[in-house]
Order: structure tokens, then C-alpha cells, then sequence
């Protein structure tokens, strides 16, 4: 038997603590978005800190998003509503750091843009399908035009997908993954020999997508869907990540 090696004990810093606290009453609803924290004295008294300890813990609030300081207000920093930029910030920085593997990534995409389309065939109404017949319009007219006006078509579609599936962690999921996948593999799919015959696939399997969402056949949606992120981005991920992908398709 192995002896265990451990790590050194690091000194939790004095913020660090209230940081903790502040996030917990957020978190469990004692304070909440619209609301505003005590004044930096206030806090300082309760605290039993300096002013400087104050607003480093403010300061990293700040930066995860979760409230709106401005150093001095006497009336305290605002709780700010939830931000899908911060979530967006925390995978950005996993994807960067190599956390997150392309493959994980693409894996992911599938499962959410599997779900979004099995509940749009069973929710979306006729506002939601005339939105995504009108973006599968501007692929069609963008393809003419480039890859970046059809990229921002592409998502206008799957972005009316997401919105009737009438779940907001499903649209904000999407929405953070695909950017992040797009960012990783932009320069491989600009410099694709054949993009006009990617974008002329792409919008057939979007038509086919659509089809089934109208029909209301939610199972055929999802096949669908995974089945096209997989072809697309397939090329992209290393060989032995692909097993990950392939092992969502039926």
C-alpha cells in the first residue's frame, strides 16, 4: 500500500471568506438581484476587516458578475440577476486551459441541440416554426454571400430551436457551448476547400431538422440533430475523442 502524498495547507485569505458568505446569501435567496449589500463601513463592522480587505472581496464579486460596486457608494453594491456571460467566462476559461477537451465540447453540443429539438417538436408554436423557416431563408441567401453571414443565419435557427424548447438553461447552454466551439474551430473551417458544399449540406440537414420538429416527431428531431453535429464537426476532433461522439448516435 502507497503512501499518500498530500499538499501543502494553503492560508484561506480573510476575502476569500466573504466572498463566501456574500455568495451563499445570494444563493439561497437572503439577498437577491435588485437588492443592494450593506455600505463598505457597514460591512468593514460586520466583518471586522479593513476597507481594503472590503473591496478585494467586492472586486471578485464584481468580476463573476454577481454584483455592481463602484468603490465609496453609501448606498452599497447592487445584486445583480443571473448572466449567462458568466457561465461563459468560467467555460471559456476551462476550454482554454484545456479542460475541456473539442471532443467534451462537441459532446455536449450533441446532447443539448438533441434535447432543444425533441422538446421544440412537442412545444413550439407557429410564431417559433415561421422563425426558424425564416432563418433557414437567410442560409440560403447568405451561402451566396459568405461564411460569416451564413454562420450568423445557422444560428438564428438554432437559436428559435432553443427558444421552444422553453428552457432558459438549455438557450443559455447553447448559446455559451456553441461560441466556444465555433472560436476553437474558425480558422479550420475558413480555410475549408469546399465551404460551399458545407453550407449546402448544412442547410439540407436544417430543412430535415425542421421537417421533423413540424411534423411533431420529437425522436426523429434529436436523431437528426445529433447526426448532423456529428458529421460536421467530426473532422475537427482528434481520433480518439470521436468514440464520445459517436456513441450518441443511433
Amino acid at each position: 500500500m502507497g503512501v499518500p502524498r498530500f499538499e501543502p495547507v494553503r492560508t484561506v485569505r480573510v476575502y476569500e471568506r466573504i466572498v463566501e458568505q456574500i455568495e451563499e446569501a445570494v444563493e439561497t435567496g437572503v439577498l437577491t438581484p435588485g437588492e443592494r449589500l450593506p455600505s463598505e463601513r457597514d460591512l468593514m463592522a460586520q466583518f471586522g476587516v479593513s476597507r481594503s480587505t472590503v473591496r478585494e472581496a467586492l472586486r471578485v464579486l464584481q468580476a463573476r458578475g454577481m454584483i455592481r460596486s463602484r468603490p465609496g457608494d453609501p448606498h452599497g453594491a447592487e445584486v445583480l440577476p443571473f448572466s449567462p456571460a458568466a457561465l461563459h467566462r468560467s467555460m471559456t476559461t476551462l476550454a482554454r486551459v484545456d479542460e475541456l477537451s473539442l471532443g467534451e465540447l462537441v459532446q455536449f453540443r450533441m446532447v443539448l441541440d438533441a434535447s432543444a429539438n425533441l422538446l421544440a417538436a412537442r412545444l413550439r408554436t407557429d410564431g417559433q416554426l415561421a422563425e426558424m423557416d425564416a432563418a433557414i431563408d437567410r442560409m440560403r441567401t447568405a451561402a451566396e454571400v459568405g461564411y460569416d453571414e451564413f454562420s450568423a443565419a445557422d444560428v438564428a435557427f438554432h437559436d428559435a430551436v432553443a427558444r421552444a424548447s422553453r428552457n432558459k438553461l438549455i438557450q443559455i447552454c447553447t448559446d455559451v457551448v456553441r461560441s466556444i466551439v465555433l472560436n476553437l474551430v474558425a480558422e479550420r473551417i475558413a480555410g475549408a476547400d469546399d465551404r460551399a458544399g458545407l453550407m449546402e449540406q448544412s442547410i439540407r440537414h436544417h430543412e430535415e431538422v425542421l421537417a421533423a420538429v413540424r411534423a411533431g416527431d420529437g425522436p426523429l428531431a434529436a436523431s437528426l440533430s445529433r447526426r448532423t453535429m456529428y458529421d460536421y464537426y467530426v473532422g475537427y476532433v482528434p481520433e480518439e475523442e470521436r468514440p464520445a461522439l459517436t456513441a450518441l448516435l443511433e
